[in-house]
């Protein structure tokens, strides 16, 4: 099985993500589910964020808006990739029952 590309996050699209937690009101987990970016990285965000250590991942700085957007995409087909075979299986399995 292929592994799913590791997701890349810009200062920016971390201080917004703190935004909405604390300007906002929404709770982590809302937040997190909007952003689909897990609660827990959220919550490390803030702690660093109020320790003045909050920046982009290593290497997220480096890349163009269009090398992200392609690293994201392919994230996503990745994903999309795994729901469809573990379908698939599923599909095979309850049609072995069936007979």
């Amino acid at each position: 099985m292929k592994r799913i590309p590791r997701r890349l996050f810009t200062e920016e699209f971390k201080k917004e993500a703190i935004k909405l937690v604390t300007e906002q009101h929404l709770n982590v987990a809302a937040a997190g589910r909007q952003l689909d970016v897990a609660p827990k990285s959220i919550r490390s965000w803030i702690a660093e964020s109020e320790r003045g250590e909050l920046k982009a991942t290593l290497g997220a700085a480096k890349l163009t808006l269009d090398q992200q957007r392609i690293r994201e995409l392919e994230r996503e087909l990745a994903i999309a990739r795994e729901e469809r075979d573990i379908l698939k299986k599923a599909t095979a399995y309850f049609a072995k029952l069936t007979k």
